[in-house]
């Protein structure tokens, strides 16, 4: 018979080290890039603000460790209409006072609409324009966030992510203005509606807007 090579392992040979998601829920309201932040209920850091977050259970995926965070800490029980993605990696050995954390950080759009909603579900939410936090997040939070609309900016050009952010009828302002909001620039409107005509991605309704003092706009929609 061969010899049995498999060794036996000690776990206390091996540092503890636990994994965490944060999750960056971005929209747009009244013109302004905004984030979803939670008030921390314990230490550390207690009442401060942070990312809707948790540790990944021993059976649990990433994927699903953030969906359950989604539905869990972010009030969106029904994430259907949710465009989540995964951002990056955060492993700074200090990061956590605890002890060593890697925080895997995902990124999401949500419609306004649908923000509002996921707000009225707990007290312990509130929606943050960027340009606005001024107190220090939790952790290393802020570098999360400043992380994902940075990811978010360079995605623009070539990705349709920002209809996550509209109804399915919209003017071509309206995208203009949900362009402007995560940009933080003011756009030139015939470049950019040319540009945007040119992608493919939209396409006319034949519809115009309704209740409006000035001339009703075209409404589009995203090109199935």
């Amino acid at each position: 018979m061969p010899e049995n090579t498999a060794q036996s392992y000690d776990p206390s040979a091996y540092p503890p080290v636990a994994v965490t998601v944060d999750l960056v829920l971005m929209s747009v309201v009244e013109g302004q890039l905004a984030v979803l932040l939670q008030r921390r209920a314990a230490d550390p850091f207690a009442n401060k603000q942070a990312l809707p977050g948790s540790f990944v259970q021993p059976t649990e995926g990433l994927d699903d460790a953030a969906r359950r965070v989604l539905a869990d800490k972010g009030g969106f029980a029904d994430d259907t209409d949710v465009w989540l993605e995964q951002l990056y990696t955060f492993g700074d050995p200090a990061r956590d006072p605890r002890m060593r954390v890697v925080s895997v950080a995902y990124f999401a759009l949500v419609s306004p609409q649908r923000m509002a909603r996921a707000l009225a579900t707990r007290d312990d939410l509130a929606l943050a324009p960027l340009a606005d936090i001024a107190q220090p997040l939790a952790f290393d939070h802020a570098a999360i966030i400043a992380l994902a609309h940075d990811r978010l900016k360079g995605k623009l050009d070539y990705s349709p992510l920002a209809f996550s952010l509209l109804p399915a009828l919209f003017t071509l302002r309206d995208l203009q203005a949900v362009h402007e909001a995560i940009l933080g620039v003011q756009l030139n409107k015939p470049a950019f509606r040319r540009r945007l005509l040119d992608t493919g991605w939209i396409e006319p309704t034949g519809e115009r807007e309704a209740d409006t003092a000035f001339r009703p706009a075209e409404l589009y929609r995203r090109r199935a």
